[in-house]
């Protein structure tokens, strides 16, 4: 919502459920720290990357660097992830990159054609770990999940949007916290998506590559400066919009669409009178009639630092095995 990082007087009237909030999370996690609730450890260790806020922080380009690294450190990782926006008939579901997207949901499908690594979604981040651990990964990603103390972990990554940080500073949904800054103080890192970076935080760059056509789309892809239509239905649709820009292409029209929502067909009409670039995770649930449609992947760089954390994270944890 616009309202949580621009100010709306409104958003005072949703206070009293922000408190409750506050309070069923807080009362949650005392559980599970009374050992009153039990988490389900996994047979082999946890990586979660998540955020504090919802929507668009850039953690999928996390967790595709986290499988291409941990794979050339010799481990073979899986992933797991909620998969919202599908609706699978039974889970935990193994994903793979011809799974559809209204089944997996949108993100779990990008990262299985990225990536090619064992993926499974479900509700119940303990079930998918544990199907994923008997397929034989030897570590575990978590995409999102950093509030889903049912499943214990072993590191914590947290992702945070570098432009607009936390917004108003609240808690859902007078905000768009999930939990409050000081939870930032408990996990192994924290990684800033576009800067500019704090103290203790690690600065990630998303670089974009080469235009791959989607669907029916043949001939020659786009290049700056010409003119063409943007699409994105991602949590943060201004951020691909700037970065075409960046690389010089003008835009005719920007269609900012709601995080999973699905392209209706009038809407491609309108849009076919000139190239059109859509994100990465909007064409794995592209229709596959699609003409004159180009996608723009994008694959994060994270500093030697960050690796060296991770590289002694890692050793601490094989030490206490």
């Amino acid at each position: 919502m616009t309202a949580w990082y621009k100010g709306a007087w409104w958003l005072w009237l949703l206070a009293p459920f922000s408190a409750l909030f506050w309070l069923l999370s807080a009362l949650r996690r005392m559980l599970y720290r009374l050992g009153i609730k039990s988490s389900y450890r996994a047979p082999v260790p946890v990586i979660v990357v998540g955020n504090l806020s919802v929507g668009g922080n850039g953690k999928t380009p996390v967790v595709v660097w986290l499988v291409q690294w941990l794979r050339a450190q010799g481990y073979q990782p899986g992933v797991i992830s909620r998969g919202y926006g599908g609706k699978s008939a039974h889970y935990p579901l193994k994903v793979e990159a011809t799974t559809c997207p209204s089944v997996a949901g949108d993100e779990p499908v990008l990262i299985a054609k990225r990536t090619g690594c064992p993926l499974v979604v479900g509700p119940k981040r303990g079930e998918a770990a544990a199907l994923l651990a008997r397929l034989g990964a030897d570590i575990i990603i978590s995409d999102d999940g950093l509030q889903h103390y049912a499943l214990a972990r072993d590191i914590e990554l947290v992702v945070v949007d570098g432009e607009r940080r936390f917004g108003n500073g609240y808690l859902l949904p007078m905000g768009p916290l999930r939990e409050r800054p000081w939870r930032l103080k408990q996990v192994d890192a924290i990684i800033n998506n576009g800067g500019p970076a704090h103290d203790q935080e690690y600065l990630m760059t998303l670089a974009p590559g080469d235009l791959i056509a989607v669907g029916r789309t043949a001939g020659f892809a786009p290049h700056p400066p010409q003119t063409v239509h943007a699409l994105a239905g991602i949590g943060h649709p201004p951020r691909f919009f700037s970065m075409l820009q960046q690389l010089g292409f003008k835009l005719a029209k920007c269609i900012a669409l709601s995080d999973h929502e699905p392209v209706a067909p009038h809407l491609l009409q309108s849009l076919a009178t000139l190239p059109l670039l859509v994100t990465e995770k909007d064409a794995v649930k592209w229709p596959p009639e699609a003409k004159n449609t180009w996608y723009v992947p994008v694959d994060a760089h994270l500093p030697q630092t960050f690796e060296a954390l991770l590289l002694s994270r890692l050793k601490e944890l094989h030490r206490g095995d």
